[in-house]
């Protein structure tokens, strides 16, 4: 998906290492705002904590990501 337009609403899931948490820093770096609760479960067949948080533009608006 090679679509520059800011999405107003990302679900970011992934296993809870750094990576997860680098890609929500620069989120919110680029203006987005953390939105409801964070989320976690247990990947079984992988054995790893699997996180996920949403996040939302507070202006709703697109514009690029830059």
């Amino acid at each position: 998906m090679a679509d520059t337009s800011r999405l107003r609403y990302r679900m970011i899931t992934g296993p809870d290492d750094v990576e997860f948490c680098e890609r929500i820093s620069s989120l919110l770096d680029k203006g987005y705002e953390l939105y409801g609760s964070p989320t976690m479960s247990f990947d079984t067949a992988r054995e790893q904590v699997i996180v996920g948080q949403a996040l939302v533009l507070p202006d709703g608006g697109g514009g690029t990501d830059a």
